[in-house]
């Protein structure tokens, strides 16, 4: 069981990094120095190296959170006369329609209930149906209930009718493949302290070479220019602005692991397993997961909570953490729920401690194995 000094993060991001990660932020970094800006490069191309897109796309890192990334993708990349088309099926994807609806540009959404999957017909029909829409925003994984959509599929509409895709890969960048080789993409986004398991803090942006030179002049904002920093950074290999150094430092520390580990195909298959024994032990424990295995990323599975008077969140959430394990809220509109991260380091017990951790307190809690049982029908 982990202990409750250094408690395990089962969530979205951020998530529990390596020991190595963690004192790779021990030393200052000066912003302009050589020896950073070599480590800005060497994320940059590894990032691309990822997705195959070295001879294609550029790697633009942002300052902030990964929806501040999100932000600079669409302000930069879609003209500001552009509309896209966003289809969504939880919080992310409307976090990124309403991004639009803040930045004005033109939207028009394809809405679905959370425990279903985009459909590339309904892109498809959407884009035949409206020719003036130049961009499709996609989520890849949904976390607000661990939802797979069909990026492939979606990417292969988009390519056919000549329009724009830009791919919010926050959660499946590094653990479910995106190849530019076969992919087509605008822009792929994510961030540093998801599925590569760095800190939070830093974001980047993937972007077709030609799209982000065609965006010069569109962006809404100085600061979240994506242009203007790839520009910069070409001319300088700098910063425009004060980079987060500590994080850059230990990102680039996560990459090397990542690498060494074996690069996605080993994340994956770890990610998948804790996923797998996620899903088998609560089962055993009566508690069901949200999503059909088909549609399930193996990122963060959304459990329906017990219908037992025993429970309530914030008593679940509390003796789940005095065990060493941090839960995340469910973000349904449909169910009470609550979720469980599969990625990052899991401590020496790894995912079969965290389902220990949740069986204990569903027992001091009283929450009846049998009366959960009956959650999932």
């Amino acid at each position: 069981m982990a202990t409750t000094e250094s408690p395990v993060l089962l969530t979205p991001g951020p998530l529990s990094t390596s020991t190595r990660t963690k004192q790779s932020m021990l030393r200052d970094w000066g912003s302009w120095d050589v020896d950073f800006n070599q480590i800005t490069g060497r994320i940059r191309s590894r990032l691309l190296e990822i997705v195959y897109g070295d001879s294609t796309h550029e790697c633009v890192p942002m300052q902030g959170s990964g929806t501040f990334s999100v932000e600079a993708a669409i302000g930069t990349l879609v003209p500001r006369d552009g509309h896209v088309l966003v289809p969504q099926n939880g919080a992310y994807c409307q976090r990124i329609a309403r991004i639009c609806r803040v930045l004005g540009r033109r939207l028009t959404t394809i809405d679905y209930a959370e425990d279903v999957a985009v459909s590339a017909a309904d892109v498809d029909r959407e884009l035949a149906a409206d020719p003036g829409i130049t961009h499709v925003a996609l989520v890849h994984c949904e976390t607000s209930a661990g939802i797979l959509n069909p990026l492939q599929a979606v990417a292969d509409v988009v390519a056919r009718r000549g329009r724009g895709l830009i791919v919010d890969a926050m959660s499946s960048f590094g653990v479910l493949e995106i190849d530019a080789r076969k992919t087509p993409f605008e822009a792929v986004i994510a961030a540093s302290g998801k599925c590569l398991e760095g800190p939070p803090g830093m974001g980047f942006v993937i972007a077709r070479r030609e799209a982000l030179v065609r965006a010069k002049g569109n962006c809404h904002s100085l600061a979240m220019d994506l242009y203007e920093q790839w520009e910069y950074m070409q001319k300088t290999t700098q910063w425009r602005f004060t980079p987060p150094t500590h994080v850059v430092a230990a990102f680039d520390s996560a990459i090397e692991q990542y690498l060494e580990e074996g690069g996605l195909f080993a994340r994956a298959r770890r990610y998948r397993e804790n996923c797998r024994i996620l899903i088998e032990g609560l089962k055993r424990l009566g508690l069901q997961s949200f999503l059909p295995l088909a549609i399930q990323a193996p990122i963060i599975v959304t459990f329906h909570a017990p219908p037992s008077p025993g429970y309530a969140f914030s008593s679940f959430y509390g003796a789940v953490k005095s065990r060493g394990y941090i839960l995340y809220p469910g973000k349904l509109t449909t169910a009470e729920t609550f979720r469980v991260g599969c990625m990052g380091q899991l401590g020496e017990h790894g995912m079969g401690g965290a389902v220990e951790a949740i069986h204990q307190s569903m027992q001091v809690l009283g929450i009846s194995i049998a009366v959960a049982a009956r959650a999932g029908g």
